[in-house]
């Protein structure tokens, strides 16, 4: 598109504050920028850590009603909930957060001069506060796609989509527990919507754009839709441009030419949030070696050295806090992931198969779709023992028809287009919507 027929615009980013969240929007808005585009995020002051390119704006929000510490224990309770009155605790955090960018947004979006909002499909005061004010707005699903329709299982649900009575009526009433369990984070849409003078609905997927939806996944990976709105695209993982401003300390990670060419080579991480699961990553570690597997961990920063070095005596070769993702699963032979969406759309552009251990948020959702695609098998992350994950890791290193199927993935996700589609839909979105955004959701 030529840079010369699209109007600048400053765009502002509304997305929960989960790392993961934060590089898949940074990407995107690294693009913007790189095409004349002004952007800044929005979000608790301790946030902005997340952001690695100087050229993106932070605006701070809740000073006073969040101040420093609250979001990095809000992460803690997210990591590790514990039990049902953990949960109910972090649906509350994400029930206070909502009402925090309700009652703060319109005004900093007004003094800041935003006039786009580019808006985490998690986080429903985007679209919310989007159409108070008349604003364009887009959707973007980070991790799973949330859009809601019948046979198809919620991105929390560890089960497969179906089209007969029966799978349709779980779905349903899969879908009436979440929304219970969600009770204190419906109320905080419902009332924040009222306050906010806009129609009164309160579920997350009500608030999505009606121009343009973006989602980091490929429709091959995802269960098959017969509703899925057309304005809905799969563009595949959003990343930035190799060599970019965003660095990462990778001690402790082998050069990959150290990696043995006689022994399978794993790659094992479980994320941000749930790397530092000590005794799941022993029992992977336990399990590699029953395989006779070479074996790298990374663990976020989630263990100390004490750990780390139980983990090389269980069996990993390596263990680092950090490593580059995308350069170690293009050599590694299988993956084992809590199947986070990026760690997962990673491993499929490099055409690697997963081993997945899903833990909390969406990943039994991804997890399904692991096992639908064919690109990989699912393991209890508590019940899975070591000789469990050998047997599984064997099978995924010996029957081809995994690797086969991730190469077909694999070139799905190269045509998808990836973050130069997404700007470049962003920019199609602007040009040629000529919508009334207060009245788009009425």
């Amino acid at each position: 598109m030529a840079a010369e027929t699209v109007r600048m615009r400053h765009f502002g980013v509304v997305a929960p504050a989960f790392p993961s969240h934060f590089s898949a929007m940074e990407a995107l808005s690294v693009a913007l920028i790189e095409r004349g585009h002004q952007v800044t995020f929005l979000h608790r002051a301790e946030a902005a850590r997340w952001l690695g390119d100087a050229r993106i704006g932070f605006h701070a929000l809740g000073r006073s009603s969040h101040p420093a510490g609250t979001l990095a224990a809000a992460l803690r309770r997210a990591a590790n909930p514990g039990s049902p009155w953990g949960l109910r605790r972090v649906i509350g955090d994400m029930a206070d957060t909502t009402g925090m960018f309700c009652r703060e947004l319109p005004q900093a979006v007004k003094s800041l001069g935003i006039d786009v909002i580019l808006g985490d499909q998690m986080e429903a005061a985007a679209g919310m506060v989007a159409q108070a004010l008349s604003l364009p707005f887009i959707s973007v699903a980070c991790a799973l796609p949330i859009n809601r329709e019948a046979g198809v299982p919620l991105p929390v649900m560890p089960f497969a989509a179906g089209r007969d009575e029966r799978a349709v009526r779980m779905c349903q009433g899969s879908s009436d527990v979440y929304d219970w369990l969600m009770a204190p984070h419906r109320r905080s849409i419902a009332a924040n919507a009222q306050a906010l003078g806009l129609p009164v609905r309160d579920g997350m997927h009500d608030w999505l754009s009606p121009w343009l939806q973006l989602s980091q996944t490929v429709a091959g990976f995802d269960f098959p839709r017969l509703q899925a709105p057309a304005h809905l695209h799969h563009v595949g993982p959003l990343r930035g441009a190799p060599g970019g401003s965003r660095t990462i300390d990778t001690s402790g990670a082998p050069d990959l030419a150290e990696v043995g060419a006689d022994r399978p080579f794993i790659f094992a991480s479980l994320g941000t949030l749930q790397g530092h699961r000590h005794a799941l990553l022993l029992r992977i570690a336990k399990g590699c070696r029953l395989a006779g597997a070479q074996l790298l961990v990374a663990h976020c920063g989630g263990l100390d050295a004490l750990q780390c070095e139980q983990l090389k005596q269980a069996g990993a070769t390596w263990v680092c806090a950090f490593a580059d993702q995308q350069a170690v699963l293009a050599r590694a032979d299988a993956v084992v992931s809590h199947a986070g969406l990026n760690t997962v759309m990673d491993a499929i552009a490099a055409g690697t198969p997963v081993l997945a251990v899903p833990i909390a948020f969406d990943q039994p959702g991804v997890a399904a779709r692991i096992a639908h695609a064919g690109i990989g098998l699912r393991a209890s992350a508590r019940w899975a023992s070591p000789a469990r994950i050998a047997a599984q890791l064997r099978r995924l290193l010996d029957e081809p028809a995994f690797a086969r199927r991730c190469t077909a993935l694999a070139n799905a996700v190269r045509t998808a287009g990836g973050t130069a589609r997404a700007a470049d839909l962003v920019e199609a979105a602007l040009q040629t919507s000529g919508h009334d955004a207060g009245a788009a959701l009425a």
